[in-house]
């Protein structure tokens, strides 16, 4: 057994992980304190930083940690605890501090990330190499003094990318034909351009919206999830997540390409922010958890039916949170804050009681 393989070894990461859901329990909070719910001191004084702290402390600490195991390196893990760091500093009221922390974070899973793709050449290690460098460059402007929703498309871009690149590795079993790949290429060359145009008004704007249902639609074609839907158990239940979360990209897509714009406080804005973030990348959260988080702990998840309950929530209370916005109705928004923050609330407490059961000798289903 490698010293990565043993359990001591793995549970050495679980502080890391930690630091993560930190920064996911005060995001979320900080998020209903946005909406006027009543939240815990420390979340509601946290409500500027929703951003940075769901996307950078939570989603930069995951995946940094997933790439630092994948590599192997000691030095690799000072990715996810900087991240985990600068979240828990914003949280304690020094922001600036904690966005610097980020950056530095950032910067370390970028470099863990190249130094994969030097192992491994292959356009799946490329397009992960490029997220992680979405979120350093998004991290460089906010440390630097820009706004959140002047960098909110880079950020997004870090989960959007990292997630089709993880994608792109499966798809060696049912991989895409060479013009598939070069359409692929295509595509996140014209979300770079519009990246580096600003991507919050105009053109560019644009572009990222339309380069976003792309991927939705390319994805949907091309993964394999939408022949394992017709299996059964875990593998299925990856599958919906997987389907569904394409759709909510394609609608994220679609919503910035009608409004023109990322111009925050506007309807347009929370609702293509949310179907991305919540609808899109929770969806992938929810589906490859099972997978991942037993593969960095080396813990068994034993799978049940039960994980399509916080599935079922996130997209139904995302669809009442969007209602509440094209209605303008605060109290249908405030309702579907309340009902994805219940999503995974209950995604949590069921992925727990999958590892207590796996630890009394269940095991995943295949």
């Amino acid at each position: 057994m490698s010293d990565d393989a043993k359990p001591g070894v793995a549970l050495q990461r679980l502080p890391l992980l930690i630091l993560g859901f930190a920064g996911l329990v005060v995001g979320v909070g900080a998020g209903l304190a946005r909406l006027g719910v009543t939240v815990p001191a420390a979340a509601a004084s946290a409500a500027a930083l929703h951003g940075p702290l769901m996307i950078g402390a939570f989603l930069g600490t995951v995946i940094a940690l997933e790439r630092a195991v994948a590599l192997g390196r000691p030095w690799a893990y000072a990715g996810p605890l900087l991240a985990g760091a600068g979240g828990v500093v914003a949280i304690l009221g020094a922001p600036g501090a904690g966005a610097w922390l980020l950056l530095a974070g950032s910067v370390a899973l970028t470099a863990a990330s190249v130094a994969i793709f030097v192992r491994q050449r292959a356009l799946f290690t490329a397009t992960l190499a490029a997220g992680a460098a979405c979120w350093c460059a998004g991290n460089a402007l906010w440390a630097a003094g820009a706004a959140a929703h002047e960098v909110v498309a880079w950020w997004l871009a870090f989960p959007v990318l990292t997630i089709a690149g993880e994608r792109l590795e499966l798809s060696r079993f049912l991989p895409p034909s060479p013009a598939a790949r070069r359409v692929f290429v295509a595509i996140v060359s014209v979300m770079a351009v519009a990246l580096a145009g600003g991507a919050t008004a105009g053109w560019s704007a644009a572009t990222l919206g339309a380069a976003l249902v792309a991927l939705a639609l390319w994805l949907g074609k091309q993964d394999i999830a939408r022949r394992t839907v017709r299996g059964a158990g875990l593998t299925r239940y990856i599958a919906v997540c997987l389907l569904s979360g394409y759709a909510w990209l394609a609608v994220g897509g679609a919503v910035v390409v009608a409004a023109g714009s990322l111009a925050p406080g506007t309807r347009a804005y929370d609702v293509a922010v949310h179907a991305l973030a919540l609808g899109f990348v929770f969806a992938m959260i929810f589906g490859h958890a099972p997978v991942i988080f037993p593969a960095v702990l080396r813990v068994k998840m034993r799978y049940t039916p039960a994980f399509y309950a916080p599935l079922a929530l996130l997209h139904l209370s995302l669809a009442v949170r969007v209602a509440g916005d094209v209605a303008d109705r605060l109290d249908w928004l405030r309702a579907g804050a309340l009902g994805n923050a219940a999503a995974i609330a209950l995604f949590i407490a069921t992925a727990l009681t999958a590892v207590w059961r796996g630890g009394r000798g269940g095991t995943a289903a295949p």
